[in-house]
């Protein structure tokens, strides 16, 4: 492996699980009063369009990343929909 695809691993790898301790804490707390669902709105939609490309240009990393990325962004906008729907037990501040 070369030095530009252990960078666009390790890359791959951290804008994906990026969204992972915002997810946690959420569950934990139950607090996300603070958190806009449109930045997950424009996320959500900016790596389903990775996808796209990634499908279009057949580039499975891209793919597998963005994918995953998109179901992370996906049930963190889930939380916050919920949580303003008085769905899911969520504390308030």
């Amino acid at each position: 492996m070369d030095l530009d695809q252990t960078i666009g691993i390790l890359a791959s790898i951290f804008t994906t699980v990026a969204v992972l301790p915002q997810i946690i804490k959420a569950i934990k707390t139950g607090m996300v009063n603070d958190v806009g669902p449109w930045m997950y709105i424009i996320l959500c939609i900016g790596v389903a369009l990775w996808v796209v490309y990634g499908i279009l240009k057949q580039d499975w990393p891209i793919i597998i990343c963005n994918a995953i990325s998109l179901v992370f962004n996906g049930i963190m906008l889930y939380i916050l929909i919920a949580s303003r729907q008085k769905e899911l037990p969520v504390k308030s501040n």
